[in-house]
C-alpha cells in the first residue's frame, strides 16, 4: 500500500498541491547571497576612504610575510624543516586574518596559515615547530589565542565552531575566525561545522582561501557550486566575495564579519580568491598540473604590488619607508634562519607530556619503560667511555 493509498488519501485534496508551511525557509535567502563578483576597494574609487595608516601597517605586514615565506621555504632546502607549505600570493589573507580580531578572539589556522600566527604575535621558531618535526605545537594556545595548526582538512572548523558556541553561552564576547583552503570544503567537517554555526548562530567567520588548488586537483573538479561563497546559503549565513588579493578589503570584509558576529549576528561565510604562486609544499611538483603562464598572470595580480600603487599614489611609498619596512622584514628572516640552525634540544620523555592531564596507567608504564631504556643506554656510554679511558692509559709507554 502506497502513502496515497491510505486511508483519507486522495490526489485530489489541496495538501497534494505543495508542501504544508512548514516548508518555509527560516530566513529570507536574498540578504545571504554573495555579491556577482569578488568585492574590490584598490583601483576602485573607494579606496580614497581608507585609512593612509591602516595601508602602510598592512604593506609592512605584507612586506614581512613575503619574506618569512622565502626564508622558510629556503629552511626546508636546507634540512631544517621537514616540509613547508608556502603562502605566498596568500598573504594579503593571512595579514588581514589576524589584524582583525582583537587579544580577546582566537584564531584557528590550518596547516598553510603559519604566517597569519605570526602576524598575530606568535614568535616565528614556535610557529614553525611543528613542520620541524620537534613537536605537535610549538606554543601555549591559550596564551596566544591561535589554536594549534591543524593538517588535517577542516577539523579545525568544529572546534572553532564550539569555542565560538561555548564563549557564547558564557556571555564572553569572543569571536572564533576559522581558516581553510578550497579544499577543506569538498570534507565533511565543512559541513558540520557551516551547520552547527548558523543554527546555534555562534559568534564564528569561516574564511575560505581559495587558492584554486586542492593540491592537483582544481576547483573546478570540486564544486559546482557559482562559487564557494554561495555555499553559504544553504546553511543560513551570509557569504562574502572577495578578492583575497586586496589587503585592505579582506581587512574590511573581515572585520565587518568579526564586528557581526560579536554583536549576536552569526556566522558569516567569506571566500577569499586567491592564488597560491608556490608549489603545495616544498615535495610536490606544480608543473604537473599547472603552466608557467597562469602563475605569471596572478603574479601580475600580486597583493604587495596592488598595494603599492595605493600607497605611491598617496605619495607614502618613500624611500625611507620602503627601505625601513625592508629592512624589518630582513631582521625577521635573519633571526629565523640564526635560531632554526641551531640543534633543538629534544627529550624523548616530552612523548607523554601534554597528552592527558592526568597520565593513563598504558601512558606511565609506557613512560616507565622508555625512562628504563634511556637510562640503560646512559650508562652504557658512560662505561664505553671509562673503558676507552682505561685503554688509552693502559697504552700510554
Amino acid at each position: 500500500m502506497t502513502v496515497l493509498e491510505q486511508p483519507g488519501s486522495s490526489r485530489n485534496k489541496s495538501s497534494l498541491a505543495g508542501p504544508p508551511p512548514t516548508w518555509q525557509p527560516r530566513v529570507d535567502p536574498a540578504p545571504l547571497l554573495p555579491d556577482a563578483e569578488p568585492y574590490r576597494l584598490l583601483g576602485t574609487d573607494a579606496a580614497a576612504r581608507l585609512d593612509s595608516g591602516l595601508l602602510t601597517r598592512l604593506y609592512t605586514q605584507l612586506v614581512r610575510g613575503r619574506r618569512y615565506n622565502a626564508q622558510a621555504t629556503a629552511l626546508t632546502r636546507q634540512g631544517r624543516l621537514a616540509v613547508y607549505p608556502s603562502s605566498t600570493g596568500q598573504e594579503a589573507c593571512e595579514v588581514a586574518a589576524a589584524l582583525a580580531l582583537e587579544d580577546r578572539d582566537w584564531l584557528f589556522p590550518s596547516y598553510r596559515d603559519t604566517l597569519a600566527a605570526v602576524a598575530r604575535g606568535l614568535d616565528p621558531v614556535q610557529a614553525l615547530t611543528l613542520l620541524r618535526g620537534d613537536w605537535h605545537n610549538g606554543y601555549d594556545p591559550h596564551e596566544h589565542r591561535i589554536a594549534p595548526l591543524c593538517t588535517p582538512l577542516a577539523t579545525q572548523l568544529p572546534h572553532a565552531v564550539g569555542l565560538a558556541h561555548a564563549a557564547r553561552l558564557k556571555g564572553d564576547e569572543v569571536v572564533a575566525l576559522a581558516m581553510v583552503g578550497d579544499g577543506g570544503t569538498s570534507e565533511g567537517d565543512f559541513h558540520e561545522a557551516l551547520n552547527f554555526a548558523a543554527i546555534w548562530q555562534a559568534p564564528v567567520v569561516f574564511l575560505v582561501q581559495n587558492n584554486g588548488f586542492a593540491i592537483s586537483v582544481p576547483l573546478a573538479k570540486q564544486t559546482a557550486a557559482p562559487s564557494l561563497a554561495h555555499k553559504a546559503v544553504g546553511y543560513g549565513m551570509p557569504g562574502r566575495l572577495v578578492d583575497g588579493n586586496d589587503a585592505p578589503a579582506m581587512h574590511e570584509v573581515l572585520t565587518e564579519a568579526v564586528e557581526r558576529a560579536r554583536r549576536g549576528g552569526g556566522p558569516t561565510l567569506i571566500e577569499a580568491v586567491t592564488y597560491r604562486i608556490e608549489a603545495h609544499t616544498n615535495a610536490d611538483d606544480a608543473t604537473r598540473y599547472r603552466s608557467d603562464a597562469e602563475v605569471e598572470t596572478w603574479k601580475a595580480h600580486d597583493p604587495i604590488a596592488l598595494l603599492e600603487r595605493e600607497l605611491a599614489a598617496r605619495d607614502l611609498l618613500t624611500d625611507d619607508f620602503v627601505g625601513a619596512t625592508r629592512d624589518g622584514a630582513e631582521q625577521l628572516a635573519a633571526d629565523l634562519r640564526e635560531r632554526m640552525n641551531a640543534d633543538p634540544e629534544v627529550d624523548p620523555m616530552d612523548l607523554f607530556t601534554h597528552v592527558f592531564a592526568e597520565q593513563t596507567s598504558q601512558l606511565r608504564a609506557q613512560a616507565a619503560q622508555l625512562r628504563a631504556e634511556l637510562d640503560a643506554e646512559a650508562a652504557g656510554h658512560t662505561e664505553d667511555a671509562a673503558g676507552t679511558d682505561g685503554s688509552a692509559e693502559e697504552a700510554r709507554p
